[in-house]
């Protein structure tokens, strides 16, 4: 079952990084920053998702 988590995992990432380049580019330029672009924002979606991965997999064994 982990690997088709996994593999149903791969268009959130997709989505999830398009959304936060759409996102940042509505933002910045209100707070005086520059824009990203979209392999950019695919490196700070994995980034997230590495650092948040283990808490909630941490927080999962915990509920169970």
């Amino acid at each position: 079952m982990g690997y088709f988590t996994i593999l149903a995992a791969i268009p959130g990432f997709f989505l999830s990084s398009f959304f936060f380049m759409l996102l940042w580019g509505a933002i910045a330029p209100k707070i005086g920053l520059v824009d990203i672009n979209y392999p950019l924002a695919m490196l700070i979606t994995i980034t997230i998702w590495i650092a948040v991965a283990p808490l909630a997999a941490a927080a999962r064994k915990r509920r169970k």
